[in-house]
C-alpha cells in the first residue's frame, strides 16, 4: 500500500517551461557542433572544445583566477553544478573532505533504501502464505544484519568510486581537503596533514549539505547515535528507540520494526510528520502502530538519557515518562546546514533563520560571486532539488544569453516517506490550501480503498495480521 496526496485549486497554475540546459544534451547535437571546432577525443568520449558561450560564440579572454567555478562540497547537487559547468568549457574545481556523493548516497536516500528493501521483504514473508507459500513446519526465516551491511557498504563504495570517475571524466578538479571562504572570490583548503593552500575563483558554489542536530540534554550526545550512526550499527539491536517526528525518523522506526527490532517512536506534540495532509499523517499513524511501532505522544523532548549497569540505557522524557532497557536509542529530530567551517562572514554571506545561507531565487548569497544551493539554502531538502538547482545555476552562469533566467521553481515538488507503507504527496496540503485561497475556492476529494493486494483470502479474520 502507498499513499498519496496532491492539493489542487481552482486557480490555474502556471508551469514554468524546463530550460534546454536541464537536459543532456543530445549525441545528434554534438555531432552538429563537431563541425564549429569541436571535436571527440577519440575511445573517451570527452568533449574537447575551446571556451565558449551556449550560443557558440567565443568568450572573452579568461579573467586571472585559477578557476572559473570553485565548488564547495561534493555531494549531489555541487557534482551536478560542477560538471554541467565543465560542460561550457569551463575550468572547474571540487572541494570535499569526506566521501563523495555527500548525505544521499554515504547515509541518506541510497543506504536508506536498501535498508528498506530489506524491511519490504521481510514484511512480504509475513504475508506469503496468504499467496500459497509456505515454509517448514517451526515457520522460522532467518535474518542476516550482517551480510546486508557488508554488501551495503560495498555498494556505496562502488558508488564513491563511480562519483569520482564521473568528476575525472568530465575534467573536473578534485580538491581533497576542508575548503572554507577567505575573502572576496577566495577559498582557503586545508589537507587532512594541516597544509594549506589558497585558490581563486570567478564564481563559488557552496552545496555543503546537512549534518544530524543532537538536542540538548544530559547524556544525549554521550550515549545515543544519529541517523548518520545507524548505518554504523554492527548488529540489529534487540531493543530501541527511535527520537523525532520527520521522515528520517518515522523512516528509520519503520525499518527497524519490520526486521524484529522492538521499537518505539517518541514524538514531541501528538505524533508524526505534522505539516502532512491529515489523512496521510492519521493512517500512517494507524498503520506504525498496527505493525507494532509503540508511540509516546506529547514528551515535549527528551530530558537525559542514562546507562544502566547492564550497558543498556534509559530514555526520561520531559513529560515524565520513562523508556527503559534499550539497546540504542536513535536521535532523529532533524538537520542543520553544514556551514561552521565555511568562515561564511569573511566573504559577507548572510545567514537566515537556522543558519541556513540567505540565497535569492538565482541562488545567489549576498555576497557577489558566491551561490548556494542544496540543504544549506534550507528550502526543499531534496537530493533531485539539489541537482535541478545546481545544474541550472551552471547553465546560467557558463551557458550563454539563453540561460539568463535558469533557476529552479521550488513549488509542487512531489516527495516520497519510505515510511511503512510509503507516502507520497505533492502540492499544498489541504490547511496551506485553504489559508492561501481561501475554503470557499476549494475542493478536498478524499477515497479510501483496498489494495488487490489485500483483495482475496481472509486478512480481516487474521489475528495480528496487517489489514487495508
Amino acid at each position: 500500500m502507498m499513499l498519496v496526496a496532491a492539493t489542487i485549486s481552482r486557480h490555474s497554475v502556471a508551469r514554468a517551461k524546463p530550460t534546454t540546459g536541464e537536459y543532456v544534451q543530445s549525441f545528434a547535437r554534438l555531432l552538429q557542433r563537431t563541425a564549429g571546432g569541436q571535436s571527440f577525443r577519440q575511445g573517451s568520449l570527452r568533449l574537447i572544445r575551446p571556451m565558449t558561450t551556449g550560443t557558440g560564440t567565443q568568450t572573452p579572454p579568461p579573467e586571472n583566477f585559477d578557476f572559473d567555478y570553485f565548488v564547495i562540497g561534493a555531494g549531489s547537487g555541487g557534482i551536478a553544478s560542477a560538471r554541467r559547468a565543465a560542460t561550457y568549457g569551463a575550468k572547474v574545481a571540487v572541494a570535499e573532505q569526506a566521501r563523495l556523493g555527500g548525505t544521499c548516497v554515504n547515509v541518506g536516500c541510497v543506504p536508506k533504501k536498501v535498508m528498506w528493501n530489506a524491511a519490504s521483504i521481510a514484511e512480504t514473508l509475513h504475508d506469503m502464505k496468504h499467496y500459497g507459500f509456505s515454509t517448514s513446519s517451526n515457520n522460522d526465516v532467518s535474518f542476516d544484519w550482517t551480510f546486508i551491511k557488508e554488501n551495503r557498504d560495498k555498494y556505496i563504495a562502488r558508488l564513491n568510486s563511480i562519483y569520482e570517475r564521473n568528476i575525472e571524466n568530465s575534467g573536473v578538479a578534485k580538491l581533497i581537503g576542508q575548503a572554507s571562504l577567505a575573502g572576496n572570490q577566495t577559498v582557503q583548503l586545508v589537507d587532512q596533514d594541516g597544509n594549506s593552500e589558497t585558490y581563486t575563483a570567478k564564481h563559488i558554489l557552496i552545496a555543503t549539505g546537512g549534518v544530524p542536530v543532537f538536542p540538548p540534554g544530559e547524556g544525549i550526545q554521550e550515549h545515543c547515535i544519529s541517523s548518520d550512526g545507524f548505518f554504523e550499527l554492527e548488529d540489529l539491536p534487540r531493543k530501541a528507540a527511535v527520537v523525532g517526528a520527520g521522515y528520517i525518523a518515522v523512516e528509520l522506526a519503520g525499518v527497524l520494526n519490520a526486521l524484529g527490532t522492538e521499537t518505539k517512536l517518541v514524538v514531541r506534540k501528538e505524533g508524526a510528520i505534522r505539516s502532512f495532509d491529515d489523512l496521510l499523517k492519521t493512517t500512517l499513524d494507524e498503520e506504525m502502530q498496527r505493525a507494532g511501532i509503540e508511540i509516546y505522544r506529547n514528551t515535549n523532548g527528551v530530558e537525559k538519557v542514562d546507562v544502566n549497569a547492564d550497558g543498556t540505557k534509559k530514555l526520561t522524557l520531559k513529560n515524565g515518562e520513562i523508556v527503559d532497557d534499550l539497546d540504542t536509542v536513535l536521535m532523529a529530530p532533524g538537520r542543520k546546514p553544514n556551514v561552521a567551517s565555511l568562515q561564511l562572514q569573511s566573504a559577507g554571506v548572510q545567514q537566515k533563520s537556522g543558519g541556513y545561507i540567505k540565497a535569492n531565487e538565482y541562488s545567489e548569497t549576498s555576497a557577489e560571486g558566491v551561490y548556494a544551493v542544496g540543504d544549506v539554502v534550507g528550502e526543499v531538502e531534496l537530493t533531485p532539488t539539489a541537482i535541478a538547482a545546481g545544474r541550472r545555476l551552471a547553465d546560467r552562469l557558463f551557458g550563454g544569453p539563453q540561460y539568463a533566467g535558469a533557476k529552479i521553481n521550488y513549488e509542487l515538488v512531489p516527495t516520497v516517506v519510505f515510511s511503512h507503507p510509503p507516502i507520497g504527496t505533492i502540492g499544498l496540503t489541504e490547511e496551506e490550501a485553504v489559508a492561501k485561497y481561501g475554503q470557499d475556492n476549494i475542493k478536498v476529494y478524499r477515497s479510501r480503498f483496498v489494495n488487490l493486494y489485500y483483495g482475496h483470502g481472509k486478512w480481516n479474520q487474521t489475528t495480528n495480521q496487517r489489514r487495508p
